[in-house]
């Protein structure tokens, strides 16, 4: 994706949740639901005039965030190489913002709904999509499994993202069907802590190791 297409892309978002937000605001109660504990209950609360429009607000902050970071990247960790990646990323996660806010608006119109149901979801799917495409995020400060050791070491950062890219896509597929299966959510969303660790752990042993061979 270019970087063109991702601010097109962008725009429409944060027009479209802009206009959905403007369109449901009359009927939207004084607060609204912006956050969800692990049973899928909501436990957090915003009033309206900063509910209704806080996912286009935080949309537009992230836009910006991720257009300027490549400019102000260390020229030895530059985006550059895999440019449509990060555009493609990027877009996914404003997706997965908006995405929320609708979920957080239909949530107050409709206590009966299972919203924490489609949170989890909604988040599952985006990890599963992230992880197809993870594997081909190279070095950087932006993007990424950054630890000391992936951030010292090509080897160690290739090696840590496609295992990383191979468990998100695993889980979160997987993930996100389990949940409209019935799954606890709570253990959905454990089973996703587990995957994006496990690649942390793995830098570390995986420097060592080559630390040991010399090749570090």
């Amino acid at each position: 994706m270019s970087t063109r297409n991702t601010v097109i892309a962008g725009c429409l978002l944060l027009l479209g949740g802009s206009l959905y937000s403007a369109m449901l605001f009359p009927s939207l109660p004084a607060q609204v639901p912006t956050h969800w504990g692990l049973d899928g209950e909501v436990d957090g609360w915003m009033g309206r005039e900063w509910g209704a429009f806080f996912g286009p607000g935080f949309n537009l902050l992230l836009l910006v965030v991720l257009l300027v970071l490549p400019r102000i990247s260390p020229s030895q960790f530059q985006v550059d190489s895999f440019r449509r990646t990060y555009n493609f990323i990027s877009v996914l996660l404003l997706g997965m913002i908006q995405y929320f806010q609708v979920i957080s608006l239909q949530s107050a119109l409709h206590p009966d709904l299972d919203s924490g149901r489609w949170v989890v979801a909604g988040l599952m799917l985006t990890m599963g999509l992230l992880g197809n495409v993870l594997g081909k995020v190279r070095r950087n400060f932006w993007m990424g499994i950054r630890t000391p050791w992936t951030l010292a070491s090509d080897t160690v950062w290739e090696g840590t993202h496609r295992l990383a890219a191979r468990l998100l896509a695993a889980v979160g597929l997987v993930g996100a069907l389990a949940v409209w299966m019935g799954a606890p959510l709570a253990v959905c969303f454990w089973g996703l802590m587990i995957a994006l660790l496990l690649p942390v752990v793995y830098s570390l042993v995986l420097f060592k190791r080559l630390q040991g061979e010399g090749r570090a």
